[in-house]
């Protein structure tokens, strides 16, 4: 495994971060195909032993116990500083608003109800997991910014943003003496390439570092034709991202194959091996031990510039998405 600073931060994370959302009791969340609490123990011991250091869940994954999940794995398997564990808070709710309950409060109470499923004193990277046009910025910055202080978060990232709002967000934070955010979490891999738009130039630019989500598409950019999974069947979140697409995208997802079959290596590895070469630690989901070699190989698979035009030349503008698509303000 190979390891980097984690944009303007004293992190130092493994470049594959494990993605936690398939860990968690199925029906407490949105996913039925995710694993429970002796298979996530499994998965995330093996995860350890590869290497991987950096782990993202958040207080949504399946009602908490995602978070529950991870904390108690690596209080049973690895020193807490020598792991790196982000987890995200959700906008305020409309019975929150009507009560009165402000942006800063909103923020300590999510944040103590993660450090308690987590069974941790603090945490490394706390992200703002998408945009909240009920709360005023300032209020999440500075509520932010007061846990930062508090010592119950290291550093703090955000998610599911356009480039306008992460550099709106951190010039804030600059005039104010706050805390910036260090990372970006955004929707990014061979067959959704949005990122590239403005928040990839953004984040050179800034030196903000990109953990981008969905780096195989659920599971599209790692299945050869005709190969499916539980995730794939049962995942219908990911179908309204990708089934809309999934005409042109093909063309992509059989280069991908074709690479694959050419190298002697797996699509897993060759869809994460591009995308390391546009980010900084991908988070990668992963619910069987075999996803584990897959991704960790793929931080030592070098692609040529050749192959790269190849795997690129064909993508054409998407519509946003899933999160993004629903980044807009609205009536709650």
């Amino acid at each position: 495994m190979k390891y980097i600073k984690l944009g303007n931060s004293d992190l130092m994370v493994s470049r594959i971060c494990m993605g936690c959302m398939g860990f968690g009791e199925a029906g407490k969340g949105q996913h039925t195909w995710t694993v429970d609490e002796d298979h996530s123990r499994e998965i995330i011991k093996a995860g350890l032993n590869s290497g991987i250091n950096f782990f993202d869940t958040a207080i949504a994954y399946q009602g908490g116990t995602s978070e529950k999940y991870l904390g108690r794995v690596l209080r049973d398997n690895a020193q807490r500083d020598k792991v790196v564990v982000a987890t995200k808070f959700l906008p305020r709710t409309k019975e929150e608003m009507e009560k009165g309950v402000t942006g800063q409060q909103h923020i300590e109470s999510m944040l103590n109800q993660s450090l308690s499923n987590l069974g941790m004193d603090y945490v490394d990277l706390y992200i703002y997991h998408m945009w909240d046009y009920h709360t005023p910025l300032y209020e999440i910055m500075e509520g932010l910014n007061r846990m930062v202080k508090s010592g119950k978060v290291r550093y703090i990232g955000i998610s599911n943003c356009f480039a306008w709002q992460l550099a709106k967000a951190n010039a804030l934070a600059e005039a104010e003496g706050f805390a910036k955010f260090i990372s970006v979490q955004g929707h990014y891999n061979l067959i959704f390439r949005e990122e590239e738009r403005e928040m990839a130039a953004l984040a050179a630019f800034d030196n903000i570092a990109m953990t981008p989500y969905s780096p195989l598409a659920g599971g599209r950019l790692a299945k050869h034709p005709g190969e499916s999974s539980k995730r794939f069947v049962e995942d219908s979140y990911a179908r309204l991202k990708y089934d809309a697409t999934a005409k042109q995208d093909e063309i992509i997802i059989n280069r991908v194959s074709e690479l694959a079959e050419k190298r002697g290596v797996s699509m897993t590895e060759i869809s994460l091996a591009w995308l390391l070469t546009k980010s900084d630690s991908p988070v990668v989901g992963i619910t069987k031990l075999h996803h584990i070699d897959g991704a960790v190989k793929s931080v030592d698979l070098k692609l040529t510039d050749d192959e790269i035009r190849y795997l690129e030349e064909m993508y054409v503008p998407h519509a946003l998405v899933g999160v993004m698509a629903q980044n807009k303000p609205d009536v709650i």
